[in-house]
């Protein structure tokens, strides 16, 4: 006869690591210096961090005794922090193409050779600015999820600058419009 195999005990949950004692002033001082730089570096982006060797870093930096000079340890984190950075611009970059690429479908939305999309909300019946003409207009920005950013309406003044001193997508617009006009921009 064969005997049914015997159930496996459950394998207990290693226990939780017990909160740091903070006994002494040295010991709360050194947990807020970890703290605070651990929030901003947070806030920086960073989620990761191998805290032996940051311990190790900070141990060194007071003893004068370091593997790298300060500025090539500033280069290492401005390097990751560039990459970080890149990530979330490459994600912004291609968030931006597939919006415009569906703008484009909508019904009264034109675009122009060099790719700029618009809208004419109101047509208006004065003289067209040329690339030299200095232009007092209202707007309004707002990033793809609609949050507005900017906006002279917001301020009760509209605003006055040179055509040829603004980015492209503006140049390229404002010379569309007859005063008076109203049009929305996809840049």
């Amino acid at each position: 006869t064969t005997q049914p195999p015997k159930a496996k005990a459950p394998v207990p949950a290693p226990p939780k690591p017990a909160a740091p004692a903070l006994k002494t002033t040295l010991d709360s001082v050194s947990y807020a210096i970890g703290l605070m730089d651990g929030k901003f570096f947070k806030q920086q982006g960073f989620n990761q961090i191998n805290g032996t060797l940051l311990g190790k870093g900070f141990s060194d930096a007071l003893s004068g005794k370091t593997i790298l000079t300060p500025e090539q340890a500033d280069g290492v984190i401005r390097r990751q922090l560039q990459a970080m950075a890149r990530k979330n611009i490459d994600k912004n970059i291609q968030d931006g193409k597939t919006f415009l690429t569906n703008n484009a479908k909508r019904p009264g939305v034109k675009q122009t050779a060099s790719g700029l999309q618009y809208e004419v909300l109101k047509e208006g019946d004065g003289m067209r600015p040329t690339d030299s003409s200095t232009v007092k207009v209202h707007y309004e920005g707002t990033l793809l999820n609609g949050k507005k950013f900017d906006s002279s309406r917001d301020r009760g003044e509209p605003t006055s600058f040179p055509l040829n001193r603004v980015i492209a997508g503006w140049t390229e617009g404002l010379q569309l419009m007859k005063a008076g006009s109203r049009y929305k921009f996809y840049l």
